[in-house]
């Protein structure tokens, strides 16, 4: 007979995302069995994060502060501002890019049968951000799904309607990769949004 305490504890780690119940529980007796100093750290450390960390009133990212350090900074160019799905995906292109705008964080894509629709990704803040007239190219980087794909085409007609000229990442064949291993859905997207080589 197993512990009550202990399955609270198991059913509990199954919120985190791919986390079943054989990996919670793994979870939950490397905690108990090696990890109770590591397990008090990390329970005061979400109940921390939990209470204190809310979003940027401007950009809708996780910050500790009502506007968060990327928008508070005078040195982010005010005219470019890229759109994305998750924090997740902002961190990469902090990270992989020399990119220096600012950004705008959906915390989500449209998805009508999940009950996401504009007003859930805050697009009406985004649309007061384009109106103001500071925002002259809205770059969208949601996901190539195809409701990151119905996301970016909402995204597009919103920023025209401001005269913001909207761009999208580029999607396709990755770098160093061979035609033989791509898939084809990557290869035919690659294949009909493909440009014009300069001169």
């Amino acid at each position: 007979m197993s512990s009550p305490l202990l399955d609270h504890l198991i059913e509990a780690l199954r919120c985190l995302p791919g986390v079943g119940q054989k990996s919670a529980q793994r979870m939950a007796y490397h905690l108990l069995e090696r990890g109770r100093e590591g397990g008090l750290k990390l329970s005061a450390a979400l109940a921390e994060a939990i209470e204190r960390i809310g979003h940027c009133e401007l950009c809708r990212d996780f910050s500790e502060e009502k506007i968060c350090a990327i928008c508070a900074s005078n040195s982010r160019e005010r005219s470019l501002l890229c759109a994305v799905e998750s924090p997740a995906d902002r961190l990469v292109i902090e990270q992989a890019t020399g990119y220096r705008g600012r950004y705008f964080v959906l915390q989500g894509r449209l998805s009508p049968l999940d009950g996401i629709g504009p007003r859930e990704l805050g697009l009406d803040r985004l649309a007061t951000r384009l109106a103001d007239g500071e925002v002259k190219e809205l770059i969208i980087a949601t996901n190539p799904t195809v409701e990151g794909e119905a996301t970016a085409h909402y995204l597009a007609q919103l920023a025209r309607q401001f005269d913001v000229h909207p761009s999208r990442l580029a999607h396709g064949v990755p770098l160093g990769g061979e035609l033989e291993y791509v898939d084809r859905g990557t290869l035919a997207h690659a294949f009909g949004s493909r440009i014009e080589v300069e001169r």
